[in-house]
């Protein structure tokens, strides 16, 4: 279904006596990680700054890139880790993980992080009571790409993904790298040839397989699970999921090995087909202690296209084998994987069938635990970040006005919302409600507008009757 070319930026919805209030940091494209107040009011910005994601530290701190890959030779590479200060100082970078020499360009060490990383003492990269990311010391787990050659996998070139662990000096404490363990995941035969003939190539950008796709990863923390016994959940665990595969597990850091799973098959076992299919999903994290929900699983589970396996009508090859157009956010237990909470178009009321892609972002995307119950989504393709209460109603909705170069996409990879207190360079910001706007009533400036006593001049956007017809003037050609 189509959707309106022509519709507002910036905060369009904000409940002060409903949401948990504070700063939202994204990046806006192509200009730089952006911090706006409940009201949508940019209040600073790192323009030269890339985030991949930028994450907001205690103290007005950010982190984020300062370089990215060519992209011919690499791909989603970013060149460097860095943290800066509200002045954009920087004050502490890593990019020592591979050195890289491109054909025609200058040999450099590269961090090659994407999608994701994480500063000790924040599990997952966001607020939560009692458990504050580290901003003058502390180890970073930092998700980042190797190339490899695995013939059990593919005989082409692979993108790896490589979780690896370095200090505040910099130095490689720990590594993991995905492929290693490409034998403890249950794929199917069909699956197994449909990747080996077509491993997610990125053509264009280095011809490389990108074969699981990872755009998440963050240790469990301490959680009800490992408190009553479960190895499986120990708190330096490390959980992570693959976008191409449909794939969340979590890795014991101990030993390296998975030992916790959902997907590829989501119908290998009633509680799986209960589970329902996860397609692409994006940012699978166990919600932190002190936060409602804490060591539920939360995650945007975009629909979209993935996976591998048996061809279809949608995938001849089997290649992007899975397909729903639609998306939800969903929380669930992971030990009976029973869905605790979600969000989806039928949660947001919309019709089935008929309404599916009003919650629909088949890339990228992102959902936070606030502190009051509330979840914070990035619906990423369309650049919208929303705040929902337990209950579905939204409280907070803000559109990027940001577009970048081509004018076309003003997509958010994720966004996260920070107590006013990590702020301390700005004064506590005073707080306007922003009721919803009455669609049947708003209207755009410069038209006339004709009822049935005859066509009136108007100037404002609201105070029209549903039964209002908007006249535009016509030249003498009538164009």
């Amino acid at each position: 279904m189509g959707f309106p070319t022509i519709y507002p930026t910036g905060a369009t919805i904000f409940n002060p006596a409903k949401t948990w209030s504070g700063y939202t940091l994204f990046m806006a494209r192509e200009t730089g990680p952006t911090l706006v107040n409940m009201n949508g009011e940019v209040v600073h910005m790192w323009r030269d700054l890339q985030g991949f994601p930028a994450k907001l530290l205690p103290g007005g701190y950010v982190m984020g890139s300062l370089g990215i890959r060519e992209p011919k030779f690499g791909y989603m590479d970013q060149t460097d880790l860095v943290q800066v200060d509200w002045a954009g100082n920087v004050v502490w970078k890593f990019d020592q993980y591979e050195f890289i020499e491109d054909p025609g360009e200058e040999g450099q060490w590269m961090a090659r992080q994407h999608h994701d990383y994480q500063r000790e003492g924040s599990p997952v990269g966001y607020y939560a009571p009692e458990l504050e990311p580290c901003t003058d010391q502390g180890n970073t787990l930092i998700l980042g790409h190797k190339n490899v050659t695995v013939p059990a996998i593919s005989d082409k070139v692979l993108v790896d993904d490589v979780i690896y662990e370095v200090n505040w000096e910099g130095e490689l404490v720990w590594e993991w790298v995905c492929s290693e363990h490409f034998h403890e995941i249950n794929f199917s035969e069909n699956a197994r040839n449909t990747m080996a003939r077509n491993p997610n190539l990125v053509v264009g950008r280095g011809e490389v397989g990108d074969w699981m796709h990872m755009n998440s990863m963050s240790a469990l923390g301490p959680n009800r699970w490992y408190d009553a016994g479960d190895e499986r959940f120990h708190p330096d665990n490390i959980i992570w999921d693959g976008r191409q595969t449909n794939i969340m597990a979590i890795i014991d850091k101990a030993s390296g090995k998975l030992v916790w799973q959902v997907g590829p098959d989501y119908d290998s076992s009633p509680a799986l087909r209960k589970l329902g299919w996860i397609i692409g999903q994006h940012h699978a994290h166990m919600i932190p202690r002190g936060l409602p929900g804490e060591g539920n699983i939360l995650v945007f589970d975009n629909g979209g296209f993935a996976g591998y396996g048996i061809s279809n009508p949608g995938a001849p090859t089997g290649h992007n084998n899975a397909l729903r157009d639609y998306s939800r956010v969903i929380e669930f237990d992971p030990v009976t994987l029973d869905v605790v909470w979600q969000y989806s178009y039928v949660e947001a009321g919309f019709l089935p069938k008929m309404n599916n892609a009003h919650f629909y972002s088949p890339l990228i995307s992102a959902a936070q635990r606030l502190a009051n119950g509330n979840t914070l989504i990035t619906e990423g393709s369309s650049g919208r970040i929303f705040e929902v209460t337990p209950g579905h109603e939204i409280v907070w909705e803000f559109v990027s006005p940001y577009y970048g170069r081509d004018g076309i996409c003003n997509y958010v990879y994720r966004a996260y919302r920070v107590p006013y207190d990590w702020v301390p360079q700005l004064e506590q910001p005073r707080e306007t409600a922003i009721p919803p706007v009455d669609r049947s009533r708003f209207r755009v400036p410069g038209c006339q507008w004709q009822e049935e006593q005859g066509v009136v001049a108007v100037a404002g956007t609201t105070g029209f009757k549903a039964s209002q017809v908007c006249v535009v003037d016509m030249d003498e050609e009538g164009a």
